[in-house]
């Protein structure tokens, strides 16, 4: 009766901020989750359930694995309940690959049945290592117990109440196979309830290092080369509660970007119980100033000037300091045709909300535009063509500025601070391209990003999502990587438009040309990265908004030239869906390998 109360509270409260569309959100919101909860429950039961069939399969597989690592299982064990101890144990016991050992630290745990559960297991298999520790360390020293145990290649990190897949090892095994160069791996994770039933999938994107910077996209399963684990030194007291992420953040600074491999199988299963974060990030509220502890730490050792703040909720956000003398940013605003009342009211919305002083504005049209406003920044450059990739490009030669931001007509900054967010981090220099969140007028989700695949093309990340959604993992309201971000609003350094010819006005003179800029600086090596704290109503269609907007034949040579990113975008689990952009599971599964 109390929750039922609460509940009513909680909409009379979101009735009165954001009026009866914020309930009809709210609800759209709801049964969203409701669907999304019933789909992976049919998904699971589909393609995630092991038969004697698919264990058949995967023995044989193992017979033929040329490498066959040790992993270390690690697990720091203290006062958990038996049921789940034994559950964590027994799954560790049913792996169908069975080259390891189990390395257990128990931190002087007082409750009696814990010993003797763990004896009992020792004394059944060999490859069960105990250390029974004298005094209460907490979770790092109660780890760092058990790595000292370990003897194998590979480290593989296990919390007491949460339970490995039956094929978790021979899949890791299997990618080293593969990949022998890798030092640290992840997979995609559940939660379990007390009941056993699974949910909450978290389909996780392949590496990026800027939504890893917003939360911990490792966590489970995670798996690490044992010698650069003892190189670290292992867990690092202080972190406790985001010890993983301090490990991670910490491996990572040793070794490069592309020896971190992501496995998109669901390969843990997280317990939610009271206490453990899986039930909700309210359960250990401590444990996010010290993951943002690690990541000021991080930061500091590789010589970055940032800040790491609260982010959306519980989670983070970094900002990249800019110097005391920002650089000159160029904002190229390109129209050649549309409502010129609309023109105007996009050219007063960024001087008046725009706090970012240094800029120039430049006007680009084949035709002689007259913009009502006194302001120096402000010039207005004619170009005799209607094509928007020509018109881009003409604006970028007559800017002044060190970073040009690509702006389409009918923006509107929501917060002054847009622009000082897009800058900096367009002039960090591993990132190529950085891109705004875009709403509709009503407030909904019009671009969180571009994913390559969706309808035969692309699709935009949480399309038609409401502003405060979370979306999957939380994409929809924190700063991360994607292949592409939608050229309505794109801020890119201008050396490296340079360096890679700008847009290409040949091929995709009209449509698609900055989803090509950006996978082009991509393939550079350069990151492309979305920021939610870069906000703009959109009130016109982008001329990349969508694919169906695009020619055939600007279409077909797309497809042509990006044909692997569409075929399996990195950035997009190949466990989602391409027919809609809510990031929902594929049913029928569109990966071929999963069981």
């Amino acid at each position: 009766m109390a929750g039922f109360r609460r509940k009513i509270g909680e909409l009379f409260e979101l009735q009165q901020k954001e009026g009866w569309s914020g309930i009809s959100q709210f609800f759209a919101q709801t049964r969203r989750n409701q669907r999304a909860k019933k789909l992976y429950r049919k998904w699971v039961r589909l393609y995630d359930t092991m038969t004697d069939e698919s264990r058949q399969k995967i023995l044989r597989e193992i017979e033929n694995l040329s490498d066959r690592p040790l992993f270390s299982i690690v697990m720091p064990v203290y006062n958990v309940e038996e049921r789940w101890l034994r559950l964590a144990i027994e799954s560790v016991l049913r792996q169908l690959y069975q080259h390891w050992e189990f390395c257990i630290a128990d931190d002087d745990s007082s409750q009696p049945h814990v010993r003797r559960v763990l004896e009992e297991y020792a004394a059944r298999d060999k490859r069960i290592k105990i250390v029974f520790r004298p005094q209460n360390g907490h979770i790092s020293a109660a780890s760092n117990s058990a790595l000292e145990l370990a003897t194998g290649d590979f480290v593989v990190l296990l919390d007491h109440d949460d339970e490995l897949s039956e094929d978790a090892l021979f899949r890791v095994a299997a990618e080293l196979n593969i990949h022998p160069e890798a030092d640290m791996i992840y997979s995609d994770e559940d939660v379990i309830d007390q009941q056993g039933i699974r949910q909450e999938p978290k389909f996780k994107p392949d590496w990026s290092p800027d939504f890893f910077y917003s939360l911990n996209l490792v966590t489970h399963l995670s798996v690490y080369r044992a010698s650069i684990l003892r190189k670290i030194r292992g867990f690092k007291l202080g972190f406790e509660g985001s010890q993983d992420y301090d490990l991670a953040l910490r491996v990572m600074e040793q070794i490069p970007a592309n020896q971190i491999r992501h496995i998109p199988r669901i390969l843990y299963h997280w317990r939610a119980i009271p206490g453990s974060v899986a039930l909700g990030a309210e359960e250990k509220q401590y444990a996010h100033e010290r993951a943002r502890n690690a990541l000021r730490s991080h930061f500091e050792r590789t010589g970055v000037n940032a800040e790491v703040t609260s982010g959306f909720k519980h989670l983070h956000r970094t900002i990249y300091r800019l110097p005391a003398e920002k650089p000159l940013a160029s904002l190229i605003l390109h129209f050649h045709d549309g409502d010129e009342k609309q023109l105007q009211n996009t050219v007063e919305n960024v001087l008046l909300k725009t706090d970012y002083t240094n800029f120039e504005l430049i006007i680009v049209s084949p035709h002689h535009q007259e913009i009502n406003v006194d302001d120096s920044r402000v010039r207005v450059v004619k170009k005799n063509t209607a094509k928007a990739a020509e018109l881009c490009n003409f604006g970028a030669t007559e800017a002044k500025g060190e970073i040009l931001v690509f702006l389409q007509n009918g923006l509107r900054a929501i917060k002054p601070d847009w622009l000082c967010e897009l800058a900096s981090h367009a002039r960090r220099e591993e990132i190529g391209a950085a891109g705004a969140k875009l709403l509709f007028s009503n407030g909904t989700i019009r671009s969180g990003g571009i994913v390559f695949g969706i309808h035969g093309l692309f699709g935009h990340a949480h399309r038609h999502f409401t502003e405060t959604s979370t979306g999957h993992l939380v994409r929809a309201q924190l700063i991360q990587n994607f292949s592409a971000v939608s050229g309505a609003c794109l801020a890119v350094q201008k050396k490296k438009f340079i360096e890679i010819n700008g847009f290409d006005e040949k091929n995709f003179a009209a449509n698609l040309f900055s989803a090509d800029l950006c996978l082009r600086l991509l393939a550079r090596g350069y990151r492309i990265i979305w920021t939610p704290f870069a906000e703009m109503i959109q009130l016109s269609d982008s001329l990349t908004e969508t694919a169906s907007s695009a020619a055939p034949l600007e279409i077909a040579d797309f497809k042509k030239r990006w044909k692997d990113v569409i075929a399996n975008d990195p950035f997009y689990n190949t466990n989602l869906t391409l027919i809609s952009e809510d990031f929902a599971v594929a049913v029928p599964v569109r990966n071929s390998e999963i069981l």
